[in-house]
């Protein structure tokens, strides 16, 4: 046996140890890998609805949401503080991850679909001329939205799974690293999870190389969706083989994948992973760019909606409440000296006037 089938070996022999000795991420959960000292996660088993993960990930940016979040899972964390990144990873297909280091984790309710377009929308609108990093990506269904410096830094960024299939051939392939064991290169299925596995080194790669990123005032955002589990266990079976090894090799590449960004925004980024069997509801999105202008309200709306929030709307409240209480408190100040003022010896126009009166 060669020292790299011994090093193969050994590496199965490890995650097969870990999964059997550690605790795993049973059902639909939402875990949290890294986080910020300043960022509280409080451990305990408080479920959290799927449609609120888009507002955790908001409050966890410093952002203000459209209604208030009543979970004890997030504590208030210091007004001038934020993380410099936020990263969202769902994994779809599996109900038991195995993801030892963790921050926290918490149970999933109402496994609905979710997107971070409005999480996006608002890092846009208050960091536009920062230029912040904004990456949403699914590349089973070759589904990519860029925003900001993304466009610069991940526009080599393979999307299509006939460009990942092809990165998957090339030097720096994850196929040379990692002990494949019952996986097959010639499986489209197994192709498709191992095309997601260099999609999460790639990025990592790319923002070592553009380290500038993690250092800038704006805080970035990156939501990625993994459906390559879910391939294979319609494909051979959750209890196969093929399946076992990708998930024993998904949460180490996870696990790792954390800790790079953690490290590279200077431990200063929250990293979630969401775990879901399946989704309850087949989601609908329509192909858009978040840069395309919006009105604030829609009263024409035939579904009766709210408007639209704006999000400086606290900003002017302040300004013109405390511009009046400042008016206010002017003119009664004035009036008041108006009305307890000795003509005779306050006002110049009286002065004049009596001595012109005393000339004639």
């Amino acid at each position: 046996m060669s020292n790299s089938d011994r090093m193969e070996a050994a590496f199965a022999l490890l995650l097969a140890v870990s999964i059997l000795a550690s605790d795993g991420v049973q059902g639909n959960r939402l875990t949290v890998l890294q986080a910020p000292e300043f960022v509280s996660f409080q451990k305990g088993e408080w479920p959290i609805a799927g449609e609120k993960v888009p507002d955790l990930v908001a409050l966890t940016m410093g952002f203000s949401v459209q209604e208030e979040l009543s979970w004890p899972g997030l504590k208030a964390g210091p007004l001038f503080q934020r993380p410099r990144a936020n990263v969202l990873i769902v994994v779809r297909g599996t109900d038991n991850l195995s993801l030892p280091q963790n921050v926290a984790s918490y149970p999933l309710e109402n496994a609905v679909p979710f997107t971070l377009d409005n999480v996006a929308e608002t890092v846009h609108s208050l960091f536009a001329e920062d230029t912040p990093v904004v990456l949403q990506l699914a590349p089973s269904e070759e589904r990519l939205y860029m925003l900001g410096k993304a466009n610069a830094v991940f526009e080599d960024l393979p999307v299509t799974l006939q460009q990942i299939r092809a990165r998957l051939s090339q030097e720096g392939s994850v196929l040379t690293s990692l002990p494949l064991n019952s996986l097959s290169r010639n499986s489209e299925a197994d192709l498709l999870f191992l095309s997601e596995v260099q999609v999460l080194h790639d990025i990592t790669a790319l923002l070592q190389r553009h380290r500038h990123l993690a250092k800038d005032h704006s805080p970035d955002l990156y939501s990625l969706e993994l459906s390559g589990l879910e391939e294979l266990s319609r494909l051979y079976g959750k209890d196969s083989s093929q399946y076992k090894d990708a998930s024993a090799i998904l949460s180490s590449v996870l696990q790792k994948f954390a800790e790079d960004i953690y490290s590279l925004y200077g431990n200063s980024a929250v990293v979630e992973v969401v775990t879901v069997k399946t989704f309850e509801a087949p989601l609908t999105r329509k192909s858009r760019s978040i840069l395309e202008s919006k009105q604030i309200s829609n009263p024409g709306s035939p579904y009766n909606l709210a408007y639209k929030y704006n999000f400086q709307y606290a900003v002017i409240f302040n300004i013109v409440l405390w511009l009046m209480i400042a008016l206010a408190l002017a003119v009664i100040v004035i009036s008041y000296n108006l009305w307890n003022m000795d003509p005779g010896y306050d006002s110049i126009i009286y002065k004049m006037t009596n001595q012109k009166i005393r000339m004639d």
